[in-house]
């Protein structure tokens, strides 16, 4: 071959001929071949376009450039470029152009011209050569089969997953090039992809392939269908990707987030213990054994520290889990000492504090336990062990007993990436069994703290009559943070209190506290009921982020971080009661005919988490309804998981068999819904409403007119002489006088006064202003200012809430003095 015909070959193979237009241009660059291609792309028949200069089908901008393309054209290589042609129907088309020198020397010049579309030619100047060798040389596996399945291509980055090399797997199928590996799975991906087109884009497949026989892989896998131009399937084309390393990293997290839902459910040392054991098998190990301290098991203190004598230590097995049916009769059972020899590798963990892995044990070497079957030591060949991993069990800077990960039934033997996920699985449990052995200690001073914190006994009231029982939960898993309270109100209302904290011990029972002293004094300012939830959740949101930067998050505020409440108001002069839950059950209501109900109250967030704002629902109650406002343990189910309908049914069948005195009404139902060691802790608050009668009442719709402060007091005295308290006439007449002038003088009507007689004299001024008074300490010589000073000091209490209407401005005055 010529040096001419072999540079016309080398431009040739930089643009494929099969996806171009030739046609072919003398010397001055005029048309003096037209193909049927040409026609085609372009529109123009032969006779419209031979001899015309091949400029003339450009549009002017590109036509300049053409003009002088004979200097231009390198007469060995030619030149190639985009260019934009006139289609003879008027339309503009961008092309690929590459023009070849098709002779030279001492023959006239020519010029083989190739055009291509662009929008039909994405990297156009890409021989196929180069896509082959690019798809060859690519790191991802490619391969082709035809419609039987059968390797008809494939490149050398295929060969890295087994099977031999490409020459090898032609005419085979995948079962034959890769035996042992699942090919019926992978196969139906490929006949799913062939049949119906679909493209099949990411499938992962986890196996054993013939490049790593002794470790699971996994590939990220993708099918799609080739076709003819006739648009009929001739085969599938397929990559593989290993994705191993990010399929293990998964399955860690995946592993983690087990370990962190399932370890620590309880505050149990042992049921701990087996929950580690548990989560390791089979995820990360065959066969895992916990080893505690006997001092942590009985809830006392380990010396801190490495320990020289640590093979003198007493161990006890406190778990186990294997992927066999049962535990080996060779290994120590649950419950029984663990014992290992002087220097043995679980010594010498428990004594520094260290971990330690071994990939490949010596399979004829005895095993450390000093303990085995006969007189004869076991080996790890007996036990079919062959890789070990042991993590000391520490928390809080305390070693409190080993953990160790055996591999049996897999071939692969443990890393570092696997020793650093029993690390982690360690010491997630250890912090839970370090908290058990801490909580056998706390909980009586919790329960002493709790019990000191819940009230002792409740306000006489006219509104409801009430009871309550509580309950702590079993002395293993208690939680000690219900509470409930009863709070008198303004206006000879009261409010209903249950909630629950989900903290355990001396921070629970704090926690509870610390809530329930934040209720009462929302409770003060008379809030509605959202409105005392939305203030408590501020607070606990505020509280546990301040305290959960510090380096001891184990305080009261971060334990009430998603405790529940509901907060009831009950008007006896009404009867309304409006109510409002934080991630609480609704109470279940009694009729006086004894009907059994359950509010339709949105539960709400708990406390401290986001969402919602909270809602209130109000409820005109009969006089002699009971409320029954309960925590959740009272609805758990014994012996089984928590079911809410089904406690809620428990609990109605309990309420409607009753007609006990409330007090042992309130007992019996706690002692026959709740066994004597409950889960959880339990707390019953009932209430029977009352309705104040209409003679307890008085009540004045009043002008606004500074006239009508006379009739104001002159109308209070009368309804004073009638209920027979003459005595605090004065005092109430100075009241009256003082509310009512400053309503006048700085709200808006409509004005009205009300009186109620029940465990105190309340009297009540509202008008429609949104303005609260505030209480002065006028000088000597001021002229005014003294009439919030004088109702402070002549009456018991005096404060304002607001109301949809306005605002109310209430002084209450105690009726003890003038019942003696």
């Amino acid at each position: 071959m010529g040096a001419s015909e072999e540079r016309d070959v080398s431009a040739r193979r930089r643009f494929d001929m099969a996806d171009a237009a030739p046609l072919l241009l003398d010397a001055r660059m005029t048309v003096t071949n037209w193909t049927a291609a040409a026609e085609r792309l372009l529109g123009y028949p032969a006779a419209e376009v031979l001899g015309r200069h091949a400029a003339d089908l450009l549009i002017p901008e590109d036509a300049a450039r053409v003009r002088d393309l004979t200097e231009r054209c390198d007469a060995d290589r030619g030149w190639s470029g985009l260019l934009s042609a006139r289609h003879r129907d008027g339309r503009t088309l961008r092309l690929m152009v590459r023009v070849v020198p098709a002779e030279h020397g001492d023959g006239p010049a020519r010029w083989v011209v190739l055009l291509a579309d662009l929008g039909d030619g994405p990297g156009w100047d890409m021989s196929r050569q180069v896509l082959e060798r690019m798809a060859a040389h690519s790191p991802v596996g490619i391969a082709i089969v035809d419609t039987d399945l059968r390797y008809v291509w494939s490149n050398t980055a295929l060969e890295q997953f087994g099977g031999g090399p490409a020459r090898q797997r032609l005419g085979r199928r995948l079962a034959e090039v890769q035996p042992g590996l699942d090919a019926e799975r992978l196969e139906a991906q490929m006949l799913r992809a062939l049949t119906t087109g679909e493209q099949v884009v990411g499938y992962e497949h986890v196996g054993r392939v013939r490049s790593a026989p002794h470790r699971q892989s996994a590939h990220s896998m993708s099918f799609i269908r080739l076709e003819d131009d006739l648009g009929r399937p001739i085969g599938v084309y397929y990559t593989v990707v290993d994705v191993s390393e990010s399929y293990r990293a998964r399955r860690r997290l995946a592993l983690l987030d087990r370990a962190g839902e399932s370890i620590g459910r309880s505050l149990d040392v042992v049921q701990t213990a087996q929950e580690l054991a548990d989560v390791a098998v089979p995820g990360l190990a065959d066969f895992v054994t916990v080893d505690l301290l006997e001092s942590v098991l009985k809830g006392a203190e380990p010396a801190p520290g490495p320990r020289d004598d640590a093979d003198a230590l007493p161990l006890r097995r406190a778990g186990q889990q294997s992927v066999r049916a049962g535990v080996p009769e060779t290994m120590v059972r649950v419950g029984e000492p663990a014992a290992y020899l002087a220097g043995s590798p679980p010594v010498r963990c428990l004594a520094d504090g260290l971990s330690w892995s071994e990939e490949r044990l010596d399979p004829l070497a005895t095993v450390w336990s000093a303990r085995s079957p006969g007189d004869r030591p076991a080996s790890f060949l007996d036990l079919g062990l062959h890789s070990v991993m042991i993590v000391p069990v520490r928390a809080r800077g305390i070693t409190l007993g080993i953990t160790t990960f055996f591999r049996r039934t897999r071939e692969d033997p443990f890393d570092e990436d696997d020793l650093s996920l029993a690390e982690e699985f360690v010491a997630r449990a250890a912090l839970c069994i370090d908290n058990a052995r801490r909580y056998s200690r706390e909980r009586d001073a919790a329960l002493v703290l709790q019990r000191n914190l819940l009230p002792h006994r409740f306000p006489e009231l006219d509104a409801v009559q009430v009871a309550a029982c509580y309950r702590p939960a079993d002395e293993l898993t208690g939680l000690a943070g219900d509470w409930f309270d009863v709070i008198p109100l303004s206006g000879a209302r009261v409010a209903l209190v249950v909630g629950e904290v989900a903290g355990h011990g001396i921070d629970g029972a704090a926690a509870m506290g610390r809530l329930r002293a934040a209720v009462q004094t929302l409770a003060d300012l008379d809030l509605t009921p959202e409105e005392v939830l939305a203030h408590l959740d501020d607070l606990v949101s505020r509280t546990a982020r301040d305290e959960g930067t510090g380096a001891d998050t184990r305080t009261s505020g971060m334990q009430a971080l998603g405790a529940s409440c509901l907060y009831v108001v009950y008007d006896p002069v009404s009867g309304e009661c409006a109510m409002a839950g934080a991630g609480h059950p609704a109470p279940a209501l009694i009729s006086p005919e004894g009907h059994v109900s359950f509010v339709e109250l949105p539960r709400g967030s708990a406390l401290g988490v986001g969402g919602l704002p909270f809602e209130s629902v109000e409820l005109e109650l009969a006089e002699g309804t009971v409320l029954a406002l309960h925590t959740d343990g009272l609805l758990a189910t014994p012996g089984a998981a928590r079911d809410q309908e089904a406690g809620r049914e428990r609990l109605r069948r309990a309420l409607e068999a009753r007609g006990q005195q409330l007090d042992d009404l309130c007992r019996t139902i706690v002692d026959d819904l709740v066994p004597t060691r409950p889960y959880d802790d339990v707390a019953l608050l009932m209430a029977r409403t009352r309705r104040l009668g209409a003679g307890q009442v008085a009540t004045w719709e009043l002008p606004v007119d500074p006239a009508v402060v006379a009739d104001a007091r002159k109308a209070a005295a009368q309804q004073l002489n009638a209920w027979g308290l003459d005595e605090l006439t004065f005092t109430t007449e100075l009241v009256v006088s003082e509310l009512v002038t400053n309503a006048i003088r700085h709200a808006a009507g409509p004005l009205r006064l009300r009186l109620i007689c029940e465990q105190a004299l309340i009297c009540e001024v509202s008008d429609g202003g949104a303005t609260a008074p505030h209480l002065r300490h006028p000088k000597t010589t001021d002229e005014g200012g003294r009439g919030l000073f004088l109702i402070s000091q002549f009456t018991q209490r005096w404060g304002t809430r607001y109301t949809d209407e306005g605002k109310i401005i209430w002084a209450e005055q105690s009726l003890r003095a003038s019942q003696l």
